[in-house]
């Protein structure tokens, strides 16, 4: 089967679909929207166009939509997986293809379909017109039947995790020389890689660690990633109070996450908006317990007093609390209970095929569409 797979640029997500194509029996190859130059799988032929600058829009839509054409018209495939389903599934429902796959990446059904009448339209233009959608929590998937795609029409399935590289094993002895050189070996380390950006809380985390700080001087923070509140964000760090204590680390790849995961002692997420968040699937993998939102997604991964603890939504107070509570002494238990819950849940080698049986579902579609 030939599989064109549409994105908006990359990341660890896209590299994990694609590398997941390059290494099955289907022919694969991936168009991205956005203009840039992008690492691709071998296995993967990528479709060179100009692309867009920023979002699409309306003075926009047409041309990307032509220039989809062209590459539907010179591949020829016989399913199109595609996502965010404002933007990507959309376009490709716009050009009347077939055989399409929706793939929600949890924030086009959990936050941005309520945004606007055109976000909404844009969803159900594109769920109307897929013959699969692919959502990687439950809850995206409740809202997905919200706006009335069938649900035994849905796969469901968490992106997962590589389980032998993210493992307490791992990440122990790299945390640990991390921490010496730090002179954090006695400290309460916390860690939060979400994304600098307003659905993911950053700012919250920030407010609560730095009162619990000034409660309990043993509190460290470790805070990777970047975003769009950069400056808003780097004013409140550079402040006396944060300053020996928030450890900045900026964007960092995907495989040197490991010696952070080792370094900390828990795990925050903060997010008011996600789907299944990988960098907590990590986190569970690597035996951390987690503090999380109580956001729908959050609760399908963290259960609290076993391998983590939940507060309320964008309650700052709440989670000042539950950092000020941590029990350093039931974390090795609580350890064990969060890499058991990766392995249940998050094998992205187990998980992987059920992305290739989504595809293989769509097969007697195709074939009878062609009677």
């Amino acid at each position: 089967m030939r599989i064109l797979y549409l994105t908006r640029s990359d990341s660890v997500h896209d590299q994990r679909f694609m590398q997941t194509l390059a290494q099955s029996e289907h022919e694969g190859f991936a168009w991205r929207l956005n203009a840039g130059h992008y690492p691709t799988p071998e296995g993967v032929t990528a479709l060179d166009w100009s692309g867009i600058e920023g979002g699409l829009q309306a003075w926009n839509l047409p041309f990307a939509q032509k220039e989809l054409e062209k590459a539907i018209a010179a591949t020829q495939p016989d399913l199109i997986h595609a996502g965010p389903l404002q933007d990507l599934a959309f376009l490709a429902a716009k050009t009347g293809f077939p055989n399409l796959l929706a793939m929600s990446w949890g924030f086009d059904l959990m936050k941005d379909v309520w945004v606007d009448k055109l976000s909404e339209h844009r969803a159900r233009f594109a769920l109307q017109r897929s013959q699969c959608l692919i959502t990687d929590a439950q809850c995206s998937a409740d809202k997905a039947v919200e706006l009335g795609f069938p649900r035994k029409r849905i796969c469901i399935f968490p992106w997962g995790v590589d389980l032998q590289h993210f493992s307490p094993a791992n990440a122990r002895n790299l945390g640990l020389t991390w921490r010496e050189k730090m002179d954090w070996q006695d400290k309460l380390v916390l860690l939060c890689l979400r994304s600098w950006e307003s659905n993911y809380g950053v700012d919250l985390l920030l407010s609560a660690f730095e009162k619990a700080a000034a409660q309990n001087p043993d509190l460290r923070l470790i805070l990777l990633g970047d975003g769009s509140l950069h400056d808003q964000y780097m004013e409140k760090l550079e402040g006396e109070s944060l300053q020996d204590k928030v450890f900045i680390g900026g964007r960092v790849p995907n495989e040197d996450l490991i010696q952070y995961y080792g370094a900390a002692d828990v795990y925050v997420t903060p997010s008011h908006v996600d789907g299944s968040s990988v960098s907590l699937m990590e986190a569970l993998a690597c035996g951390l317990p987690s503090i999380a939102s109580d956001i729908p997604a959050n609760l399908e991964w963290v259960y609290h007093n076993e391998n983590g603890w939940i507060f309320p939504d964008n309650d700052s107070d709440a989670l000042q609390e539950a950092i000020l509570n941590i029990p350093r002494q039931l974390l090795d238990g609580m350890a064990q209970k969060a890499r058991a819950t990766a392995e249940r849940k998050a094998d992205w080698q187990r998980n992987r095929q059920i992305l290739l049986d989504c595809y293989q579902q769509l097969l007697p579609i195709k074939g009878k569409n062609d009677e």
